[in-house]
């Protein structure tokens, strides 16, 4: 029987994630997976919810994150591994990884993605469209890069860090990398210039905290 594999949340960046999922596992079925949606089928894919999801009678199942929430990510891997069901990572045709890359489980490449050389990412990492990473640069677990992130060389980004859309942040030093600390978050459009603490919020260009 053939696998089954389910990309968690019917949304616009499940919507993203279907064509690049087929593309690379063309053997298998697919479905959404969605708690929260009241739609029974999206762009020609049955949405089950997650108990519905369990009791399909496939053998092998496995499924790809869509959430860009990396706390709700992390939630769901806890889940899916007490009911056994695999988290796969994805990642496009067209995405480029050059030497001596270390990706942990359950990423995500999108399309015009690139990863160049000598560089460690933990799992559950997302890389929206046009992103890059240059070398010399060490990722936590659960990352979030929205799309056109620019990230260059000899950066540190910690856990659950989410860097929004066109953001760009600048190459540090061997000897004194730029950190981006846990949980921090870099808005949308911002050029990070200096080490953002853990849990801060960035925006601009220079980057600065956010005041509310």
């Amino acid at each position: 029987m053939k696998q089954l594999i389910g990309i968690y949340g019917a949304s616009g960046f499940g919507k993203e994630l279907l064509p690049l999922v087929r593309e690379q596992y063309p053997e298998a079925n697919l479905c959404f997976i969605d708690d929260g949606s009241e739609d029974k089928e999206l762009n020609g894919y049955t949405v089950y919810n997650y108990e519905e999801y369990l009791r399909l009678e496939f053998q092998d199942k496995a499924v790809v994150l869509a959430i860009a929430d990396s706390r709700i990510r992390e939630i769901l891997v806890a889940k899916c591994s007490k009911d056994n069901i695999a988290v796969l990572s994805a990642k496009a045709s067209n995405s480029i990884v050059l030497d001596a890359v270390d990706i942990g489980e359950g990423s995500v490449l999108c399309h015009f993605t690139q990863l160049t050389s000598n560089i460690k990412i933990g799992k559950q990492f997302h890389a929206n469209i046009y992103s890059y990473i240059a070398h010399d640069c060490v990722i936590g677990d659960y990352v979030t890069f929205a799309p056109r992130v620019s990230c260059n060389g000899n950066i540190h980004i910690h856990d659950h860090a989410y860097i929004g859309t066109g953001a760009v942040i600048k190459q540090g030093t061997p000897d004194k990398p730029l950190v981006i600390g846990k949980g921090a978050v870099v808005g949308m459009g911002a050029v990070v210039t200096k080490s953002v603490p853990a849990g801060a919020v960035v925006i601009g260009n220079p980057a600065r905290p956010l005041t509310r």
